[in-house]
């Protein structure tokens, strides 16, 4: 049994919405999910299952960075039995055309963290979303007249560092639109694991034009309304 996770098995649904906040799993809970029930609140990182619209969904916090989200996602895969993972959370924009408040979908993740090096594999890891997943909530974007690009994503170690808009340049140059501190865990430990995972991302700052005022943190709580539902919609999707 988890050591992270008071949850019995059953109580915790195949398709499960993963942000970074815990107060955001309670809201997405209270909000979208009918009946829903805590499934867990050790170390305060809470979790619930409910149904939306009559599929049963799973919402839980992760905390922040790799070593966070690795522990979360590795025992609801490996001993939960969780077969669709969707991350939800914020990123900041590499590319100056992608403003704060719109929408991110990570087709693939290019990273800075050491964390891949724990594999000890002969060549560099890839870590991409799962192609259907990736698909869908595109498709299903354009449908809900939700604003998203697609894109390649890079995922830091560190949230503070110096020189942020000429990394944002080098790296955009190759096509990077975005970068958060998660998803390579996320990638990699579905990969590992053979379960599907991705990652939609709401802009809350752009390092590519810091002149832009950053998302506000009450709206990072609760006002990312697109974004939670565009994952509810693609995790719930055949």
């Amino acid at each position: 049994m988890s050591m992270h996770i008071s949850a019995k098995m059953g109580d915790i649904a195949e398709r499960i919405l993963l942000p970074g906040d815990p107060l955001r799993a309670k809201y997405i809970a209270e909000t979208y999910l009918e009946n829903a029930v805590c499934f867990n609140e050790v170390r305060g990182m809470y979790g619930y299952t409910g149904t939306y619209k009559g599929v049963p969904v799973s919402v839980m916090g992760t905390g922040m960075g790799v070593p966070s989200i690795h522990i979360y996602a590795r025992e609801l895969m490996t001993e939960y039995g969780c077969k669709t993972l969707i991350r939800v959370g914020t990123a900041g924009s590499y590319e100056p055309t992608l403003n704060v408040g719109e929408l991110v979908i990570s087709k693939g993740c290019c990273y800075t963290s050491s964390f891949m090096n724990y594999a000890h594999l002969e060549g560099t890891f890839s870590a991409v979303a799962d192609h259907k997943l990736v698909y869908m909530a595109e498709k299903l974007a354009e449908e809900m007249d939700i604003p998203a690009r697609v894109g390649l994503t890079v995922c830091n170690d560190l949230l503070y560092f110096e020189n942020k808009p000429e990394t944002a340049k080098r790296w955009n140059e190759y096509g990077v639109i975005a970068s958060e501190q998660e998803a390579v865990a996320l990638y990699a430990l579905a990969s590992q694991f053979r379960t599907r995972a991705l990652t939609i991302m709401n802009i809350a700052n752009n390092f590519a034009n810091p002149d832009q005022p950053p998302l506000s943190q009450e709206a990072r709580e609760k006002e990312l309304d697109n974004m939670i539902k565009l994952a509810l919609e693609t995790a719930i999707a055949e």
